[in-house]
């Protein structure tokens, strides 16, 4: 069965981090790209970071570029995302997914992340 379970989110103050993680199970985590998206309250679904299979081959929104920084554990079959000077924007339901072209094969349930003072 897979499965992906998202934790780690919370709320934080604007200037503060979290590092969200992701676990997964009941596939072969090492043979697919994983991502991060998140959804703001009355927005659509957007695309936050992406880790190659590999884990060395990375990607990030315009929004997040320097501040966000994805990484995985093949080892583990986890992905992370370290969130640092957050925003009151980056506030959202963060969700990952297993991608293996042409299109994401599993999702997560979602974790919320609030930055707020």
């Amino acid at each position: 069965q897979v499965q992906l379970v998202e934790s780690g989110g919370g709320l934080v103050q604007p200037g503060g981090s979290l590092r969200l993680s992701c676990a997964a199970s009941g596939f072969t985590f090492s043979d697919y790209g994983m991502r991060w998206y998140r959804q703001a309250p009355g927005k659509e679904r957007e695309e936050v970071a992406r880790v190659g299979s590999d884990g060395v081959t990375t990607d990030y929104a315009d929004s997040v570029k320097g501040r966000f920084t994805i990484s995985r554990d093949n080892a583990k079959n986890t992905v992370y995302l370290q969130m640092s000077n957050l925003k009151p924007e980056d506030t959202g339901v963060y969700y990952c997914s297993a991608y293996r072209f042409p299109r994401n094969r599993a999702w997560g349930q979602g974790t919320q992340v609030t930055v707020s003072s």
